[in-house]
């Protein structure tokens, strides 16, 4: 089984799901914790099933702590008793605490099994999976009325689930882009940078404020790059690559997000990996930093001056390459410099 973000459901809870489905619970409460997902509470029926969806489920739900609630209705299909699967995701919760708990939804219903699950209920605010909302859900699905904005948030969701897959050993996008703000101090850098008056800058993800700041902006040769590279957690780096290329002297802005492996969490992984794209596009859109090339990397190691350079020239591509066509003299961010005489390049 594929586990989007690799948290897995503890013994306990594979032991109820298999028991619920015979009838035996009303109502089952999931929550993560420590990376994996447990059980936070179980309801046994007692009387129908519209008498017992306000009390049993809305007493459960905390303002600000996603969930997920499996409700059994008193209907069955070819496979048993069928299910309402509600995503609980509170408007005063952590971003990426949204982010794990929507990334690892569908993990939970293969765990459970998708063909008990009748319907899914998706709640912001406790009003909308109340008895009242589930309701309101039903006569949405009969009509082709304007969604509410949790019903919107809920067809992103399941767009997600369809065009991306999470694994902790890929380094691929996984979810829609976080545009965490970047801080005064880092704007200012990638300014600096910008106007050539910085070679490097590395950026971090601030957690508790949930931002993006400057990390270091040491000056850096190619040959130092590699000690830049933290081994026990991830960064944003933005380099800017000197050296030769067919006769010219050329200065190439790359950028490299480097994520050491399982040395980061889960939570850590997921909001490097989507706050990545909202963050480049900032930086090539509003500070105007062309961006020759992007790299993904686990260590520092691989950043050799021949990894570079094929990078950056790739020979199948090269004739491609946007940043090896010369726009005329004295353009730099990738592109042909004319030098003067004497002028001495790095051509590391």
């Amino acid at each position: 089984m594929s586990h989007q973000t690799g948290i897995q459901a503890t013994a306990e809870v594979k032991e109820i799901f298999t028991k619920a489905r015979n009838g035996e619970y009303r109502l089952i409460k999931v929550v993560i914790e420590n990376e994996q997902l447990v059980l936070g509470g179980t309801r046994s029926a007692a009387q129908k099933w519209e008498l017992e969806w306000d009390s049993y489920i809305l007493p459960l739900l905390e303002d600000d702590m996603p969930s997920y609630v499996l409700y059994r209705l008193d209907s069955t299909n070819n496979q048993g008793y069928e299910w309402i699967f509600l995503a609980w995701s509170p408007d005063h919760s952590a971003v990426r605490q949204k982010m794990l708990y929507a990334a690892t939804r569908a993990t939970v219903k293969k765990e459970f099994g998708g063909s008990h699950i009748k319907e899914e209920l998706f709640g912001t605010v406790k009003d909308d999976v109340s008895l009242n909302g589930y309701k309101r859900f039903l006569a949405s699905q009969a009509a082709p009325l304007p969604l509410t904005a949790a019903e919107e948030e809920l067809r992103q969701i399941k767009l997600n689930e369809v065009q991306t897959d999470i694994h902790l050993d890929t380094k691929q996008q996984t979810l829609q882009g976080i545009a965490f703000p970047m801080q005064r101090d880092a704007i200012e850098a990638l300014e600096q940078f910008r106007d050539k008056r910085i070679n490097y800058v590395q950026l971090e993800i601030d957690f508790p404020r949930e931002c993006i700041k400057l990390s270091n902006t040491a000056p850096t040769e190619l040959r130092d790059l590699p000690k830049r590279i933290p081994k026990d957690a991830a960064r944003y780096h933005f380099f800017l690559y000197k050296h030769s290329h067919e006769g010219d002297y050329l200065e190439s802005t790359v950028f490299i997000y480097s994520m050491p492996g399982y040395k980061c969490s889960i939570r850590e992984r997921m909001l490097y990996s989507s706050c990545k794209n909202p963050l480049i596009d900032t930086v090539e859109n509003k500070l105007q930093i062309d961006i020759a090339k992007k790299l993904e990397i686990d260590n520092g190691d691989e950043l050799t001056s021949d990894y570079m350079y094929e990078e950056v020239h790739p020979k199948q591509h090269a004739h491609k390459q946007a940043f090896a066509k010369p726009k005329g003299p004295g353009k730099r961010g990738g592109r042909r410099i004319t030098r003067a005489p004497g002028d001495a390049g790095d051509d590391d």
